[in-house]
Protein backbone atom coordinates (compact mmCIF):
# COMPACT_ATOMS: atom_id res chain seq x y z
CA UNK A 1 0.00 0.00 0.00
CA UNK A 2 2.77 2.28 0.79
CA UNK A 3 4.29 1.78 -2.09
CA UNK A 4 1.07 2.55 -4.45
CA UNK A 5 0.61 6.00 -2.21
CA UNK A 6 4.43 7.05 -2.86
CA UNK A 7 3.46 6.77 -6.65
CA UNK A 8 -0.13 7.77 -6.89
CA UNK A 9 0.91 11.10 -5.02
CA UNK A 10 2.60 12.45 -8.44
CA UNK A 11 -0.98 11.71 -9.77
CA UNK A 12 -2.94 14.15 -6.76
CA UNK A 13 -0.07 16.85 -8.26
CA UNK A 14 -1.26 16.23 -11.65
CA UNK A 15 -4.57 16.86 -10.88
CA UNK A 16 -4.13 19.87 -8.44
CA UNK A 17 -2.77 20.98 -11.73
CA UNK A 18 -5.90 20.67 -13.39
CA UNK A 19 -8.18 22.11 -10.18
CA UNK A 20 -6.00 25.21 -9.46
CA UNK A 21 -7.85 27.27 -12.17
CA UNK A 22 -10.85 25.16 -13.20
CA UNK A 23 -13.34 27.85 -11.74
CA UNK A 24 -11.14 31.00 -12.27
CA UNK A 25 -10.31 30.65 -16.63
CA UNK A 26 -14.23 31.51 -17.67
CA UNK A 27 -14.23 34.60 -15.24
CA UNK A 28 -10.72 35.56 -16.43
CA UNK A 29 -11.85 35.15 -20.30
CA UNK A 30 -15.00 36.67 -19.35
CA UNK A 31 -14.24 39.27 -17.28
CA UNK A 32 -10.95 40.71 -17.19
CA UNK A 33 -10.28 39.89 -21.00
CA UNK A 34 -13.66 40.64 -22.48
CA UNK A 35 -14.32 37.85 -24.39
CA UNK A 36 -17.93 36.08 -24.79
CA UNK A 37 -19.08 32.98 -23.33
CA UNK A 38 -18.60 30.74 -25.78
CA UNK A 39 -14.57 31.50 -25.69
CA UNK A 40 -15.16 31.27 -21.83
CA UNK A 41 -16.07 27.81 -22.22
CA UNK A 42 -14.15 26.64 -25.28
CA UNK A 43 -11.13 27.50 -22.32
CA UNK A 44 -12.08 25.17 -20.43
CA UNK A 45 -13.12 22.54 -22.53
CA UNK A 46 -9.80 22.73 -24.65
CA UNK A 47 -8.09 21.21 -21.65
CA UNK A 48 -10.55 17.90 -22.15
CA UNK A 49 -9.88 17.57 -26.23
CA UNK A 50 -6.21 17.20 -25.32
CA UNK A 51 -6.36 14.70 -22.71
CA UNK A 52 -8.92 13.29 -25.06
CA UNK A 53 -6.47 13.15 -28.04
CA UNK A 54 -3.45 12.54 -26.01
CA UNK A 55 -4.53 9.25 -24.24
CA UNK A 56 -3.10 6.88 -26.76
CA UNK A 57 0.01 8.87 -26.92
CA UNK A 58 0.52 8.30 -23.03
CA UNK A 59 -0.13 4.65 -23.18
CA UNK A 60 2.10 4.24 -26.28
CA UNK A 61 5.05 6.34 -24.20
CA UNK A 62 4.18 4.25 -21.00
CA UNK A 63 5.07 1.00 -22.88
CA UNK A 64 7.74 2.09 -25.16
CA UNK A 65 9.62 4.08 -22.83
CA UNK A 66 8.64 3.05 -19.28
CA UNK A 67 6.17 5.32 -17.00
CA UNK A 68 8.66 7.55 -15.24
CA UNK A 69 9.16 9.17 -18.66
CA UNK A 70 5.68 9.45 -19.40
CA UNK A 71 5.60 11.07 -15.59
CA UNK A 72 8.23 13.50 -16.42
CA UNK A 73 7.10 14.07 -19.44
CA UNK A 74 3.15 15.38 -17.78
CA UNK A 75 4.51 17.23 -15.44
CA UNK A 76 6.90 19.41 -17.50
CA UNK A 77 3.79 19.64 -19.56
CA UNK A 78 1.84 21.05 -16.23
CA UNK A 79 4.70 23.46 -15.51
CA UNK A 80 4.66 24.88 -18.89
CA UNK A 81 1.26 25.14 -18.91
CA UNK A 82 1.50 26.91 -15.37
CA UNK A 83 4.41 29.32 -17.02
CA UNK A 84 1.34 29.75 -20.06
CA UNK A 85 -1.09 31.11 -17.20
CA UNK A 86 1.61 33.10 -15.75
CA UNK A 87 2.05 34.60 -19.03
CA UNK A 88 -1.80 35.41 -19.57
CA UNK A 89 -2.19 37.20 -16.55
CA UNK A 90 1.19 39.31 -17.11
CA UNK A 91 -0.51 39.81 -21.08
CA UNK A 92 -4.08 41.10 -19.93
CA UNK A 93 -3.86 44.14 -21.34
CA UNK A 94 -3.42 42.69 -24.52
CA UNK A 95 -6.68 40.33 -24.97
CA UNK A 96 -5.74 38.49 -27.72
CA UNK A 97 -2.25 37.71 -27.14
CA UNK A 98 -3.32 36.59 -23.41
CA UNK A 99 -6.25 34.50 -24.82
CA UNK A 100 -4.01 32.53 -27.07
CA UNK A 101 -1.33 32.04 -24.63
CA UNK A 102 -4.09 30.84 -22.21
CA UNK A 103 -5.28 28.40 -24.59
CA UNK A 104 -1.34 27.12 -25.33
CA UNK A 105 -2.14 26.53 -21.25
CA UNK A 106 -4.55 24.19 -21.88
CA UNK A 107 -3.64 22.66 -23.97
CA UNK A 108 -0.39 21.55 -22.67
CA UNK A 109 -2.68 20.84 -19.40
CA UNK A 110 -4.72 18.70 -21.08
CA UNK A 111 -1.61 16.42 -22.62
CA UNK A 112 0.29 16.84 -18.49
CA UNK A 113 -2.95 15.14 -17.42
CA UNK A 114 -3.45 12.08 -19.73
CA UNK A 115 0.52 11.43 -19.30
CA UNK A 116 0.10 12.01 -15.41
CA UNK A 117 -2.88 9.87 -14.36
CA UNK A 118 -1.48 6.78 -17.00
CA UNK A 119 2.10 7.08 -15.65
CA UNK A 120 0.99 6.52 -12.42
CA UNK A 121 -1.23 3.74 -12.87
CA UNK A 122 1.31 1.84 -14.89
CA UNK A 123 3.94 2.72 -12.44
CA UNK A 124 1.59 1.17 -9.55
CA UNK A 125 0.78 -1.54 -11.34
CA UNK A 126 4.64 -2.33 -12.55
CA UNK A 127 5.38 -1.93 -8.72
CA UNK A 128 2.87 -3.92 -7.18
CA UNK A 129 2.25 -6.59 -9.81
CA UNK A 130 -0.69 -6.78 -12.16
CA UNK A 131 -2.64 -9.04 -9.40
CA UNK A 132 -3.77 -5.63 -7.81
CA UNK A 133 -4.43 -3.48 -10.93
CA UNK A 134 -8.07 -2.70 -9.45
CA UNK A 135 -6.00 -1.48 -6.42
CA UNK A 136 -3.75 0.85 -7.92
CA UNK A 137 -6.47 2.20 -10.41
CA UNK A 138 -8.80 3.12 -7.38
CA UNK A 139 -6.38 4.57 -5.35
CA UNK A 140 -5.26 6.70 -8.62
CA UNK A 141 -8.74 8.18 -8.63
CA UNK A 142 -9.07 8.84 -5.18
CA UNK A 143 -6.20 11.28 -5.64
CA UNK A 144 -7.90 12.18 -8.55
CA UNK A 145 -10.98 13.39 -6.82
CA UNK A 146 -9.31 14.71 -3.84
CA UNK A 147 -6.98 17.00 -5.66
CA UNK A 148 -10.08 18.18 -7.48
CA UNK A 149 -11.83 18.88 -4.17
CA UNK A 150 -8.87 20.73 -2.23
CA UNK A 151 -7.82 22.43 -5.21
CA UNK A 152 -10.31 24.36 -6.71
CA UNK A 153 -11.39 26.23 -3.94
CA UNK A 154 -7.77 26.94 -3.23
CA UNK A 155 -7.70 28.45 -7.24
CA UNK A 156 -10.96 30.94 -6.08
CA UNK A 157 -9.20 31.80 -2.78
CA UNK A 158 -6.04 32.68 -4.36
CA UNK A 159 -7.10 34.55 -7.47
CA UNK A 160 -9.28 36.62 -5.46
CA UNK A 161 -6.61 37.70 -3.45
CA UNK A 162 -3.64 37.83 -5.47
CA UNK A 163 -4.81 37.49 -9.07
CA UNK A 164 -4.41 34.55 -11.91
CA UNK A 165 -0.64 34.95 -11.51
CA UNK A 166 -0.63 33.02 -8.27
CA UNK A 167 -2.13 29.97 -10.28
CA UNK A 168 0.58 30.14 -12.71
CA UNK A 169 3.42 30.35 -10.13
CA UNK A 170 1.82 27.87 -7.70
CA UNK A 171 1.41 25.21 -10.60
CA UNK A 172 5.18 25.64 -11.52
CA UNK A 173 6.23 25.16 -7.98
CA UNK A 174 4.28 22.17 -7.30
CA UNK A 175 5.44 20.69 -10.61
CA UNK A 176 8.94 21.56 -10.38
CA UNK A 177 9.17 20.21 -6.93
CA UNK A 178 7.41 17.25 -8.04
CA UNK A 179 9.74 16.67 -11.23
CA UNK A 180 12.43 16.69 -9.01
CA UNK A 181 11.23 13.90 -6.50
CA UNK A 182 10.61 11.42 -9.55
CA UNK A 183 14.00 12.44 -11.20
CA UNK A 184 15.68 10.56 -8.29
CA UNK A 185 13.20 7.90 -7.81
CA UNK A 186 14.09 4.50 -9.58
CA UNK A 187 11.52 3.34 -12.17
CA UNK A 188 10.05 0.33 -13.35
CA UNK A 189 11.35 -0.12 -16.92
CA UNK A 190 9.21 -1.05 -19.69
CA UNK A 191 7.96 -4.18 -20.68
CA UNK A 192 9.33 -6.16 -23.56
CA UNK A 193 7.34 -8.02 -25.95
CA UNK A 194 5.48 -7.89 -28.82
CA UNK A 195 3.99 -4.28 -29.39
CA UNK A 196 0.63 -5.06 -31.45
CA UNK A 197 -1.17 -2.25 -33.23
CA UNK A 198 -3.34 0.35 -31.61
CA UNK A 199 -6.92 -0.83 -34.17
CA UNK A 200 -6.08 -4.26 -32.61
CA UNK A 201 -6.05 -3.07 -28.95
CA UNK A 202 -8.76 -0.75 -29.67
CA UNK A 203 -10.93 -4.28 -30.84
CA UNK A 204 -10.03 -5.92 -27.68
CA UNK A 205 -10.82 -2.97 -25.48
CA UNK A 206 -14.39 -1.90 -27.04
CA UNK A 207 -16.47 -4.33 -25.36
CA UNK A 208 -15.22 -3.22 -22.04
CA UNK A 209 -14.86 0.74 -23.09
CA UNK A 210 -18.63 0.44 -24.10
CA UNK A 211 -20.01 -0.57 -20.88
CA UNK A 212 -17.72 2.09 -19.33
CA UNK A 213 -19.16 4.60 -21.29
CA UNK A 214 -23.27 3.62 -20.65
CA UNK A 215 -21.82 2.99 -17.21
CA UNK A 216 -20.73 7.09 -17.18
CA UNK A 217 -23.54 8.17 -18.25
CA UNK A 218 -25.34 8.94 -14.94
CA UNK A 219 -22.44 10.51 -13.74
CA UNK A 220 -22.03 12.89 -16.38
CA UNK A 221 -25.77 13.95 -16.07
CA UNK A 222 -25.86 14.78 -12.49
CA UNK A 223 -22.57 17.17 -12.61
CA UNK A 224 -23.56 18.62 -15.85
CA UNK A 225 -27.80 19.01 -14.73
CA UNK A 226 -28.19 18.33 -11.26
CA UNK A 227 -28.60 22.00 -10.76
CA UNK A 228 -31.15 22.34 -13.88
CA UNK A 229 -33.34 19.87 -12.35
CA UNK A 230 -33.76 21.06 -9.11
CA UNK A 231 -33.99 24.65 -10.45
CA UNK A 232 -36.71 23.12 -12.84
CA UNK A 233 -38.61 21.74 -9.53
CA UNK A 234 -37.98 24.58 -7.63
CA UNK A 235 -36.12 22.96 -5.31
CA UNK A 236 -32.85 24.81 -3.18
CA UNK A 237 -29.55 23.40 -2.26
CA UNK A 238 -28.55 21.59 -5.31
CA UNK A 239 -24.71 21.59 -4.10
CA UNK A 240 -25.45 19.13 -1.93
CA UNK A 241 -26.60 16.18 -4.21
CA UNK A 242 -22.95 17.12 -6.08
CA UNK A 243 -21.10 16.84 -2.45
CA UNK A 244 -22.89 13.93 -1.48
CA UNK A 245 -21.90 11.86 -5.04
CA UNK A 246 -18.22 13.29 -4.99
CA UNK A 247 -18.23 12.15 -1.21
CA UNK A 248 -20.02 8.59 -2.03
CA UNK A 249 -17.55 8.23 -4.30
CA UNK A 250 -14.21 8.77 -2.73
CA UNK A 251 -15.40 6.53 0.06
CA UNK A 252 -16.98 3.85 -1.68
CA UNK A 253 -13.20 3.52 -2.72
CA UNK A 254 -11.56 4.02 0.38
CA UNK A 255 -13.38 1.30 2.11
CA UNK A 256 -13.47 -1.32 -0.91
CA UNK A 257 -10.09 -1.25 -1.95
CA UNK A 258 -10.12 -4.89 -1.63
CA UNK A 259 -13.43 -5.72 -3.82
CA UNK A 260 -12.26 -6.41 -7.01
CA UNK A 261 -9.52 -8.62 -5.79
CA UNK A 262 -11.64 -10.72 -3.52
CA UNK A 263 -14.97 -11.01 -5.91
CA UNK A 264 -12.93 -10.45 -9.98
CA UNK A 265 -13.84 -7.19 -11.81
CA UNK A 266 -16.73 -8.90 -13.44
CA UNK A 267 -18.90 -9.12 -10.54
CA UNK A 268 -18.02 -6.45 -8.80
CA UNK A 269 -18.89 -4.20 -11.92
CA UNK A 270 -22.49 -5.90 -12.02
CA UNK A 271 -23.28 -5.00 -8.63
CA UNK A 272 -21.61 -1.78 -9.09
CA UNK A 273 -23.68 -0.37 -11.99
CA UNK A 274 -27.17 -2.04 -10.69
CA UNK A 275 -26.61 0.40 -7.36
CA UNK A 276 -25.24 3.60 -10.01
CA UNK A 277 -28.91 2.33 -11.54
CA UNK A 278 -31.00 2.25 -8.59
CA UNK A 279 -30.07 5.73 -7.12
CA UNK A 280 -30.47 7.26 -10.41
CA UNK A 281 -33.82 5.79 -10.62
CA UNK A 282 -34.30 7.28 -7.28
CA UNK A 283 -33.34 10.81 -8.84
CA UNK A 284 -36.09 10.53 -11.32
CA UNK A 285 -38.35 9.58 -8.81
CA UNK A 286 -37.10 12.21 -6.10
CA UNK A 287 -40.04 13.67 -4.33
CA UNK A 288 -38.00 16.36 -2.37
CA UNK A 289 -34.61 17.73 -3.02
CA UNK A 290 -33.24 16.11 0.47
CA UNK A 291 -34.33 12.51 -2.30
CA UNK A 292 -32.55 13.22 -5.22
CA UNK A 293 -29.46 14.81 -3.16
CA UNK A 294 -29.14 10.96 -1.56
CA UNK A 295 -29.37 9.12 -4.73
CA UNK A 296 -27.10 11.17 -6.42
CA UNK A 297 -24.71 9.92 -3.34
CA UNK A 298 -25.93 6.42 -4.02
CA UNK A 299 -25.18 6.83 -7.77
CA UNK A 300 -21.35 8.00 -6.54
CA UNK A 301 -21.02 4.94 -4.46
CA UNK A 302 -22.37 2.41 -7.44
CA UNK A 303 -20.15 4.11 -9.77
CA UNK A 304 -16.99 4.21 -7.85
CA UNK A 305 -15.35 0.77 -8.52
CA UNK A 306 -17.01 0.69 -12.37
CA UNK A 307 -13.72 1.87 -13.88
CA UNK A 308 -11.01 0.20 -11.88
CA UNK A 309 -13.24 -3.44 -11.77
CA UNK A 310 -14.04 -3.31 -15.69
CA UNK A 311 -10.36 -1.68 -16.29
CA UNK A 312 -8.67 -5.10 -14.25
CA UNK A 313 -10.45 -7.26 -16.49
CA UNK A 314 -9.80 -5.19 -19.81
CA UNK A 315 -6.33 -5.07 -19.63
CA UNK A 316 -6.23 -9.03 -19.02
CA UNK A 317 -6.63 -9.02 -22.81
CA UNK A 318 -3.31 -7.75 -23.79
CA UNK A 319 0.11 -8.45 -23.04
CA UNK A 320 1.74 -6.89 -20.67
CA UNK A 321 3.56 -5.23 -23.47
CA UNK A 322 0.83 -3.35 -24.60
CA UNK A 323 -0.85 -2.68 -21.19
CA UNK A 324 -0.61 1.05 -21.43
CA UNK A 325 -1.99 1.34 -25.15
CA UNK A 326 -4.75 -0.52 -23.89
CA UNK A 327 -5.03 1.10 -20.52
CA UNK A 328 -5.12 4.96 -22.85
CA UNK A 329 -7.73 3.65 -25.13
CA UNK A 330 -10.26 2.06 -22.48
CA UNK A 331 -9.62 5.70 -20.77
CA UNK A 332 -10.64 7.29 -23.88
CA UNK A 333 -14.28 5.32 -23.84
CA UNK A 334 -14.91 7.61 -20.14
CA UNK A 335 -13.78 10.76 -21.77
CA UNK A 336 -16.06 10.52 -24.99
CA UNK A 337 -19.11 9.16 -22.67
CA UNK A 338 -18.82 12.49 -20.71
CA UNK A 339 -18.12 14.79 -23.26
CA UNK A 340 -21.32 12.92 -25.52
CA UNK A 341 -24.05 13.32 -22.07
CA UNK A 342 -23.81 16.99 -22.15
CA UNK A 343 -24.87 17.36 -25.34
CA UNK A 344 -27.20 14.82 -25.33
CA UNK A 345 -28.52 14.59 -21.83
CA UNK A 346 -29.51 18.71 -22.81
CA UNK A 347 -31.62 17.57 -26.22
CA UNK A 348 -33.42 15.07 -23.70
CA UNK A 349 -34.64 17.69 -21.74
CA UNK A 350 -35.74 19.69 -23.90
CA UNK A 351 -37.96 17.41 -25.74
CA UNK A 352 -38.66 15.70 -22.37
CA UNK A 353 -37.77 16.73 -19.33
CA UNK A 354 -35.05 16.96 -16.89
CA UNK A 355 -36.26 14.07 -15.01
CA UNK A 356 -35.95 12.11 -18.13
CA UNK A 357 -32.23 12.47 -18.04
CA UNK A 358 -31.70 10.27 -15.05
CA UNK A 359 -34.50 7.52 -16.15
CA UNK A 360 -32.46 7.19 -19.18
CA UNK A 361 -29.06 7.15 -17.82
CA UNK A 362 -30.65 4.56 -15.60
CA UNK A 363 -31.43 2.58 -17.99
CA UNK A 364 -27.66 2.88 -19.55
CA UNK A 365 -26.37 1.64 -16.75
CA UNK A 366 -28.73 -1.44 -16.58
CA UNK A 367 -27.50 -1.97 -20.01
CA UNK A 368 -23.90 -1.96 -18.80
CA UNK A 369 -24.61 -4.49 -15.89
CA UNK A 370 -26.31 -7.24 -18.61
CA UNK A 371 -23.51 -6.25 -20.73
CA UNK A 372 -20.61 -6.74 -17.91
CA UNK A 373 -22.59 -10.02 -17.93
CA UNK A 374 -22.16 -11.20 -20.91
CA UNK A 375 -18.31 -10.47 -21.48
CA UNK A 376 -18.03 -12.57 -18.13
CA UNK A 377 -19.71 -15.49 -19.54
CA UNK A 378 -17.53 -15.48 -22.43
CA UNK A 379 -14.67 -14.89 -20.16
CA UNK A 380 -15.34 -18.20 -18.13
CA UNK A 381 -16.38 -20.08 -21.25
CA UNK A 382 -12.71 -19.06 -22.34
CA UNK A 383 -11.41 -19.81 -19.38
Amino acid sequence: MRRVLGIVVFNFVGYCCVGLPLAVVPGFVHGALGYGTVLAGLAVSLQYVATLLSRTVAGRLCDHRGPKVSLLVGLAACALSGACTLGAALTDTWPMASLLILFAGRLLLGCGESLVTTATILWGIGAVGGLHTGRVISWNGVTTYGALAVSAPVGVFLAARFGLASLGVATLLMTLVAVACVAVRRGVPPIHGERIPARQVLRRMLPFGLCLGLGSVGFGAITAFIALYYADRGWPHAALAVTLLGVAFVTTRLILPNAINRHGGYRVAMVSLGVEALGLVCIWLAPSPLWAACGAGITGAGFALVFPALGMEAVKRVSDSNRGTALGIYSLFLDLALAITGPAAGALAVVWSYGAIYLVAGMAALGAAAASLFLARRAYALA
